[in-house]
């Protein structure tokens, strides 16, 4: 475990020390999963309850033993409800008195043309891209007040501007970057920092599940999901409310936040539908 995720580790163990348990939404596969191996990797003590559909496989041990899974469809409002309270009782529990930190990271994507034939996914999109965090977060605050804590929202780089044939994911991602900077400034007097997560393109089964069979971004654009924890919890040590892992992906937040949003739209739709023409023609050569 430690050779693919250590880096320098002492860094890690320095920023997750004051931590001792971890409420993590998404934890089955990817960016979720990968947090839950640095945080057990980086604080031996830390506990992790999870909050996914399906528990996180190929876990060690020593990690499974201080994972509690709750299971959890999170695009459900009364499950998810029922998720919070049964974390609020796992930490007064267990760990009463610790430091909280919360990562809400469960999200997920659709492409093509925004139609009433998908709407019921669109909407389920929302609930849980948006309103799992927000629920979430005022479930756990409390808590986080009385004993410390902070909060990492996994947005994304499609946040920075509009992103058609992707438009409710890009709209949800843009929200919880919007949301996530407000709060930390909101939270600033109580001591709890909210860090707004947006990687770009990452090795996970997203591009899967938003419909592309295919991959559409070239290894040298992408990074892993361990690179962009460790991108995170360095962006936690340092207090900073914004971290966009991968210099590539810090140019193009940059420029696309300086244009103005109707070019942006329009630069961003040659670009999705470039991807999609290029999964097309995957499709095509594998059928010949």
């Amino acid at each position: 475990m430690g050779g693919a995720i250590s880096g320098t580790v002492f860094d890690y163990e320095n920023a997750l020390a004051p931590f001792t348990v971890t409420v993590v939404t998404g934890g089955s596969s990817g960016i979720g999963k990968a947090f839950i191996s640095l945080l057990a990797e980086a604080n031996p003590r830390m506990a992790v309850c999870n909050l996914s559909r399906q528990a996180p496989e190929g876990l060690p041990p020593e990690v499974r033993a201080r994972l509690l899974h709750v299971p959890c469809d999170l695009g459900k409002p009364e499950l998810r409800q029922k998720a919070a309270g049964e974390a609020i009782g796992f930490i007064r529990q267990h760990h009463n008195r610790s430091k909280i930190l919360l990562i809400n990271n469960s999200g997920f994507g659709s492409y093509g043309y925004f139609s009433a034939a998908e709407l019921e996914p669109q909407l389920d999109m929302v609930q849980v891209n948006v309103a799992a965090p927000i629920e979430l977060t005022a479930h756990l605050l409390p808590e986080m007040r009385e004993h410390g804590g902070a909060v990492i929202n996994v947005a994304s780089l499609a946040g920075f501007q509009p992103t058609p044939y992707m438009a409710t994911y890009g709209a949800s991602k843009a929200f919880v970057l919007h949301w996530s900077l407000a709060l930390h400034e909101e939270l600033r007097r109580h001591g709890i920092p909210v860090q707004a997560l947006c990687p770009g393109p990452t090795a996970t089964a997203f591009f899967r599940r938003a419909g592309f069979h295919q991959r559409v971004v070239d290894d040298g654009f992408s990074l892993t999901a361990e690179a962009v924890v460790r991108a995170s919890v360095r962006g936690l040590a340092h207090g900073c409310p914004l971290v966009v892992p991968g210099w590539r992906n810090k140019i193009l937040a940059t420029l696309s936040g300086g244009l103005p949003r109707a070019l942006a739209a329009r630069l961003s739709a040659l670009v999705l539908a470039r991807y999609r023409l290029k999964q097309l023609a995957q499709q095509q050569g594998a059928s010949a």
